[in-house]
């Protein structure tokens, strides 16, 4: 009697996984991809100053006064405290006769100070002339300046709404040319975290009183679904 109980046990088991991988066979799996452009309202910089001396404390005391200068013009030009941010403080030897096969020691014959601040500007129009103004108080470095978005959260939103909705046209459409029915949504999975700005690169800056153009940013979304394939 037990191997009977055993036997039906083990038959129920293999049905329902049978059941199982056919259900899972009968689904439509696609992924949907959503974008919305739009204008830029701030942009990010990375500007630097960089000194030489013959002494430590020389090119340092020559970097500070000169990110002491840029810091209060940003101030002046009505640049939040909470934009502002010190980054990459340096300070370097140079060095005569280093990697040299003579018998002249490797010797320091100066300094390289370095200092690096970030800024965010949410006035756009004010850039080229805040550019101006901090390389006219020192400024000698810049890494990087970048467009991108201050509110993303409703623009990350519709670019969900899109995604989904490329995702169940593109489900739609396998299932009209598979002559099945398109049955409801077993899952929706969001792709790549939350969705943010793609930050564009500064497109034009040239001479003095630099002339900008911020052209558009992308906040993209990404969705998988699985959709049930009906009768």
């Amino acid at each position: 009697m037990k191997n009977y109980a055993a036997l039906f046990v083990l038959l129920a088991v293999t049905c329902a996984s049978a059941l199982n991988a056919q259900t899972d066979m009968r689904r439509i799996t696609v992924s949907g991809h959503g974008q919305v452009d739009v204008e830029p309202d701030m942009a990010t910089i990375t500007l630097g100053v960089t000194q030489d001396a013959r002494e430590a404390r020389q090119a340092m005391d020559l970097v500070s006064r000169s990110v002491a200068q840029i810091l209060e013009r940003l101030s002046f030009e009505g640049i939040e405290a909470r934009d502002i941010q010190t980054r990459g403080l340096r300070l370097n030897p140079v060095w005569s006769n280093r990697g040299s096969s003579g018998a002249v020691p490797p010797k320091i014959t100066g300094f390289v100070a370095s200092n690096t601040v970030f800024v965010r500007v949410r006035d756009l129009p004010e850039l080229g002339g805040i550019l101006d103004a901090v390389i006219e108080d020192g400024a000698n470095e810049f890494n990087g300046l970048r467009f991108s978005v201050q509110e993303p959260d409703p623009l990350a939103d519709k670019a969900r709404q899109l995604a989904v909705a490329d995702a169940m046209a593109k489900a739609q459409l396998l299932a009209d040319a598979a002559g099945v029915t398109l049955g409801p949504v077993v899952s929706i999975t969001e792709q790549g975290g939350n969705p943010s700005p793609v930050m564009m690169e500064m497109a034009n800056a040239r001479g003095m009183d630099v002339p900008i153009a911020s052209g558009e940013v992308s906040v993209q979304a990404s969705v998988s679904m699985m959709f049930e394939i009906g009768g």
